[in-house]
């Protein structure tokens, strides 16, 4: 009872009137620094990128202010059987296909862009990738939207993440040309193809994500599992800027946001890309020929003569972590620690895992499950169960790191 009360208690807990000067200090950085990108972005590239970046502001935001996890969704569903999250995940995808649907059915798109889904092969390199991504991110604690709006909030573990996320991305890139030329693979498969519309397949995806959310609950009445712990809030509308968000408000929020993406620039939102550029570019000052890889070829090669700030994936993430920043000075949770030697080690080892897997995988929990899923490809579901797979694995790895795995025993997860 104890717990329970202390729990409550801190849902209940309202942040502080009055920010202290640190966070304050570093909002206004914050807002300086996003109306500078902004007038830069908007004056140099134009409109289209400029809304790229507050797109990704309010995705960091979203993330923030909800503690949206996939990492923490994963690992809580296949260590104790909680499937809170996986439900919110459903709620998303529930909406984003029914956004993604009508917008790719009907081709609307601004600033004259043709929007086209994430639909890609099923190969060995999709499983491998996937499985190594599942296994880094429990690792990492985090995935790739969950390193860098972790990374906004202040989690200083998330800076090593990130740094071994690039690294893993440049890997990736390197040994691209063998992964996904030379391994065997099928064609990609859209549902919206296979069923004959999108609407056929709209229907089919609706009864699989029911279907889930379904059994998330039925495995909880069985195993009785322990709750998501609450976060601390604050009351009426100081919660939009200073307090926690429902998961279902953020889902919700996530996939109008990824819809717009797909409206503004012809794509879904995307995030490991821009790891894998910084990364080469980081490569390419040091005297590594990049323009050799098969990655780099065509299309690809034009973003490694270019500003990253030019980089519509490079510009929504600088936008999420910017976002994520100031909602966690306005709540006043900011603050960097030291970090112990195993879990930096952990941070590592996982981000390179996950920069490596998403390369192989065509993606990570954004572009192929998130965006795969909504774009009705086939590789979102592969993706999703393999990454469940790593996901289950990493949980007898997780304690080497001096890491903890959800228990059972626990009142909340």
């Amino acid at each position: 009872m104890a717990a329970e009360q202390a729990a409550i208690t801190t849902k209940k807990e309202t942040t502080k009137a009055s920010l202290p000067s640190p966070q304050k200090t570093l909002a206004t950085v914050v807002l300086l620094s996003l109306l500078i990108l902004s007038i830069y972005i908007f004056l140099n590239q134009g409109l289209q990128l400029g809304i790229q970046l507050w797109i990704g502001f309010l995705l960091g935001t979203a993330l923030f202010h909800a503690r949206f996890g996939f990492t923490s969704a994963f690992r809580r569903l296949v260590s104790v059987g909680n499937g809170e999250g996986i439900r919110a995940h459903m709620v998303m995808l529930a909406v984003a296909s029914t956004l993604f649907a009508i917008i790719l059915a009907n081709g609307y798109g601004l600033f004259g862009v043709k929007p086209a889904g994430y639909v890609s092969p099923v190969g060995l390199s999709l499983i491998v990738g996937s499985f190594l991504f599942g296994v880094g991110m429990q690792l990492g604690n985090g995935c790739a939207s969950g390193t860098l709006y972790s990374l906004g909030g202040g989690q200083s573990s998330m800076f090593i993440t990130l740094f071994g996320f690039i690294v893993g991305s440049v890997l990736g890139a390197w040994h691209f040309d063998f992964w996904i030329n030379k391994m065997p693979a099928f064609p990609a498969v859209s549902l919206a193809d296979v069923t004959g519309s999108y609407f056929s397949a709209w229907a089919v995806q609706m009864t699989v994500f029911a279907a889930i959310f379904a059994g998330t609950l039925a495995i909880e009445r069985k195993v009785r599992p322990p709750k998501m712990k609450p976060l601390p809030t604050t009351t009426g509308w100081r919660r939009i800027i200073r307090g926690s968000w429902p998961l279902w408000t953020a889902a919700v929020v996530l996939a109008v946001l990824n819809a717009a993406t797909l409206i503004v620039r012809g794509q879904p939102w995307g995030i490991t890309s821009a790891f894998a550029l910084w990364g080469s570019k980081a490569a390419m000052a040091v005297g590594i020929d990049v323009t050799e890889w098969a990655y780099w070829s065509g299309a690809n090669s034009q973003a490694l003569k270019r500003s990253v700030l030019a980089d519509s994936t490079s510009v929504m993430n600088f936008g999420i972590i910017l976002g994520a920043m100031l909602a966690s000075c306005a709540g006043g949770f900011y603050a960097l620690r030291k970090i112990p030697l195993r879990k930096a080690a952990a941070a590592l080892i996982g981000g390179i895992l996950m920069g490596y897997g998403a390369r192989l995988a065509f993606g990570c929990n954004v572009g192929a499950y998130f965006g795969g899923i909504a774009s009705f490809s086939f590789h979102g579901w592969v993706w999703a169960v393999i990454a469940l797979l790593g996901s289950y694995t990493a949980l007898f790895l997780r304690p080497l790191f001096g890491l903890s795995n959800p228990n059972r025993n626990d009142q909340f997860c």
